[in-house]
């Protein structure tokens, strides 16, 4: 079952002043959207803010920016990998009422300097996340990849497991130490508690398992396995919208190594407390940010309704989906660039149609369990959930591309297929219910998205729900005593019933 929430995110470290601004200016749009999220299952989004950027950031007390930055385009053209924070960083966690944060600290850079920073940083970030803000820390942004990064490795060939392990026991103490004189509150076996290891995938230079067993958990410190997980790359050959991101078989292939991992962990011997809540801490379509054309389509918006879906249908507990400034496959823009116009995108309304299907978490009772139904091909999926052990909801989503953008020269010049797919339901499951779609011109759509007949947009008020009104809403469908559904679901689309 999931976890209390969810539906996530994970944010750049070095976007994350963007995405939520400071106290002289708020970020009240990406607000906005994460209150959305949070009308639909009880609870706003929990917020990690790390990335790649976290291991590049060094803290300085005497800075009085929050964030000074520069990007090295052989490194990386997205983000800066020379990094200094300031105090005024962490007024960015200030600006979003009634929501928790993971706070990613820095283990990359073992300098004298940056040693000394992230101890320095201790005392800042735990005063902003006091009050019920922090809701775990993370130290060290996919380690797994130190000694083996394009960006350049900042650990030996010979760094292994072990070495991993006795890096990672000492900066938590240290942590710990500078916590107990500057929050001692949060300083307590109760709520020192960490994501952990967050390891870029299932097969790098680190074996998680391994890991596990050198003794990564001594402490009993950690609270969430997290792992992170990309489907492919933006830049890897032969990545296609149909053949990647639409795609049902892609999703599982990829899930299984993750699910593998969290089966094989649980199997550990028990002292060393592998039993624990397995999530990715940090995912999204194709790493490198996202391709434009693929990751910010509506495509990759039915592909994040099955990706999330299938991950709750299979125990991983927690999905943060990965955002940062002019990111490809961000759900929204949270600043106006040169590269990208501020505003929502066409993903983050496959993050609304999940939030919708889950329903309220709030309560454990209420706690849906997923299930996924097998469909005969590959480019569509179907789920159902039960609350209490009676049906709660039922979503089709059908991934044949239709290409319906104007200028595209791959644009299909015939009408919109209409898929009709039947289901037995439950017996006792009888009357009309309430049908709601996920919708937008065809899979290549970056705009014109909404569910439910709603659009999020920036531009119409802010990013809060605006009734369309030449969306059709509203409909129901009858079922009868026998419990016959007949679902119609044009190409390209999504379909929810709710029967509770």
């Amino acid at each position: 079952m999931p976890l209390q929430p969810f539906v996530s995110y994970s944010i750049e470290f070095s976007s994350f002043p963007d995405f939520a601004g400071d106290l002289s200016s708020p970020n009240t749009f990406s607000n906005n959207l994460l209150n959305n999220l949070g009308a639909f299952t009880g609870i706003k989004p929990l917020i990690r803010v790390g990335g790649n950027t976290q291991d590049y950031a060094v803290f300085n007390k005497s800075l009085t920016q929050a964030l000074v930055g520069t990007v090295d385009p052989a490194k990386s053209p997205d983000y800066p990998t020379t990094i200094t924070i300031g105090p005024k960083y962490f007024e960015s966690y200030l600006t979003w009422p009634n929501t928790k944060y993971v706070h990613g600290f820095n283990l990359g850079r073992n300098s004298t300097v940056a040693r000394q920073g992230l101890i320095d940083s201790v005392s800042y970030a735990c005063k902003a996340l006091e009050g019920g803000k922090l809701a775990y820390w993370e130290l060290g942004n996919e380690p797994d990849l130190f000694k083996t990064s394009a960006q350049g490795p900042v650990r030996p060939a010979s760094w292994n497991e072990e070495s991993y392990v006795d890096e990672w026991l000492y900066w938590t103490r240290a942590i710990r130490t500078a916590l107990e004189k500057a929050c001692p509150d949060l300083a307590t076996d109760e709520l020192y508690k960490f994501y952990a290891p967050s390891f870029a995938g299932t097969s790098n230079s680190l074996n998680p398992i391994t890991t596990f067993e050198d003794g990564l958990d001594a402490d009993k410190d950690i609270a969430i396995i997290s792992s992170h997980n990309y489907i492919s790359g933006a830049t890897v050959p032969g990545v296609t919208l149909q053949g990647t991101l639409m795609n049902h078989t892609s999703t599982v292939a990829s899930i299984a190594k993750q699910v593998n991992e969290s089966r094989l962990l649980a199997a550990l011997p028990q002292d060393l407390n592998p039993d624990l809540p397995f999530i990715l801490g940090e995912t999204n379509s194709l790493y490198n940010q996202g391709r434009p054309g693929l990751s910010n389509t509506f495509g990759a918006t039915l592909w994040g309704v099955d990706f999330n879906l299938w991950c709750v249908a299979n125990n991983i507990q927690r999905v943060h989906m990965h955002q940062g400034t002019n990111y490809r496959y961000q759900s929204w823009q949270p600043v106006e660039t040169n590269i990208t116009a501020k505003g929502t995108k066409a993903p983050y309304y496959g993050n609304v149609a999940v939030a919708a299907f889950l329903g309220n978490l709030t309560s454990s009772a209420r706690l849906p369990s997923v299930v996924n139904i097998p469909l005969s091909s590959e480019r569509e999926a179907a789920y159902v959930s039960y609350v209490a052990g009676k049906l709660a909801k039922l979503i089709v989503i059908q991934m044949d591309e239709y290409n319906a953008t104007a200028g595209n020269n791959l644009t299909n010049d015939y009408p919109r297929p209409i898929i009709q797919y039947d289901f037995q339901l439950p017996r006792g499951v009888q009357g009309k219910f309430a049908v709601q779609r996920l919708s937008a011109n065809g899979s290549d759509a970056i705009t014109g998205v909404t569910y439910d007949g709603y659009s999020y947009n920036y531009e119409l008020d802010n990013g809060l729900p605006v009734l369309q009104k030449n969306v059709t809403r509203g409909e129901t469908i009858k079922i009868g005593r026998r419990g016959k559904l007949s679902l119609e679901v044009p190409r390209s689309s999504a379909v929810i019933v709710c029967f509770q």
